[in-house]
């Protein structure tokens, strides 16, 4: 018996002994590295609620907007703002008033842009917001293609940039729109490099597909194209609330998938083309967005805006970005970004944790 058992033992040491070693498992795909946040920008309302009538001292300004400019460790905590808004139609009379300068409201001077190129965060204009439809139609019917020349001209003697926030749901007028980018166009053409603040022309589209359709579909088709652009990205605005990343991730989806079944389609849009907007202040209370990046939308959502592919237009993965609505005082309810308010730990910690650059950098083109 003890023999048997001895035998036993011997022969599984034998057979472990000469057992080939198991195969190691193959090795699994390399992570994907994340694509680089390249636009990380706040619209910015003022402190009258988008109007901008008033002049300010940039030391007031920078009493109530310091952290825009400063996360904490003197960095910026973005690389854009939007300046939010222009009345189209008071730019095309270039209307001089109590509230506005030749077209432009008084409180957007040269001297709030300089406070924030010279930190190297870039400026733009935002001609539009839903207030001013009505005035945008209008000014498209007067007189589209010189709006699209007093545009250009401002943003030629302030430096910036022009982002067109045309809000017509029914029936836009896209002929003048046209008309106005071509005007545009003609003074400060398409530059893929970026380095020329004036020739940045974008526009704002709904956070998904079902609202300004017949904008949104004549934008991806005909001006946001990759192979031809003409303008240089577009935003997907901010829904009628704040939403979970899960939500506004499917609304962007939208974008890139586009609407085949709608009639006429809306073509897919290249994630290259545009950023997803979410909101910074909205109520009575600090939204995480501006005071706790750990738990923001934006600390959700940044692997998919980071990662997501393309879905019949465009090559590269990932959005360009985020955008912000809004700071200082977006509302007349409301505690907006103000102090005590401010958003460094939000806003600011994301982009340190998302290594957004400061200036902005050139934009991918597909």
């Amino acid at each position: 018996m003890r023999r048997s058992l001895a035998l036993a033992a011997a022969l599984l040491l034998t057979l472990a002994t000469a057992a080939p070693a198991a195969a190691a498992p193959p090795p699994g795909p390399a992570p994907t590295a994340a694509t680089p946040i390249q636009v990380y920008g706040a619209w910015h309302c003022g402190n009258d609620f988008c109007t901008w009538s008033t002049p300010r001292s940039v030391a007031e300004f920078d009493s109530q907007n310091h952290w825009i400019i400063d996360r904490g460790d003197g960095r910026p905590s973005v690389n854009l703002v939007v300046l939010s808004f222009v009345n189209p139609l008071d730019l095309l009379h270039q209307s001089t008033d109590a509230a506005t300068l030749d077209g432009v409201p008084r409180g957007m001077t040269p001297e709030i842009v300089q406070y924030f190129t010279a930190r190297g965060v870039r400026v733009m204009l935002s001609i539009g917001g839903i207030t001013y439809t009505d005035d945008w139609d209008a000014a498209l019917a007067e007189n589209a293609a010189l709006l699209g020349q007093r545009a250009a001209a401002v943003a030629t003697r302030l430096g910036v940039g022009i982002e067109i926030d045309y809000e017509q749901n029914t029936d836009p007028n896209l002929a003048g729109l046209q008309a106005f980018i071509d005007a545009y166009r003609a003074v400060h053409p398409y530059d893929a490099t970026g380095t020329r603040p004036q020739a940045r022309l974008t526009i704002d589209v709904a956070a998904g597909d079902r609202w300004l359709i017949a904008l949104n579909r004549k934008a991806t088709a005909d001006w946001l194209r990759t192979d031809s652009p003409v303008l240089d990205y577009a935003n997907a605005m901010v829904s009628a609330r704040p939403a979970s990343a899960s939500t506004a991730q499917a609304n962007w989806q939208e974008h890139i998938d586009g609407k085949a079944q709608f009639s006429p389609p809306v073509p897919p849009l290249a994630p290259a083309k545009f950023t997803g907007g979410i909101y910074l202040a909205y109520g009575g209370k600090p939204l995480p967005e501006c005071v706790d990046y750990a738990t923001s939308v934006q600390k959700a959502a940044a692997p998919y805006v980071q990662s997501v592919a393309p879905h019949g237009a465009g090559t590269s993965a990932g959005l360009l970005g985020f955008m912000f609505w809004a700071a200082e005082r977006p509302a007349t309810r409301g505690i907006g970004t103000v102090p005590p308010n401010t958003c460094e730990r939000g806003a600011g910690a994301g982009a340190t944790a998302l290594a957004v650059p400061v200036p902005m950098p050139a934009l991918r083109q597909s």
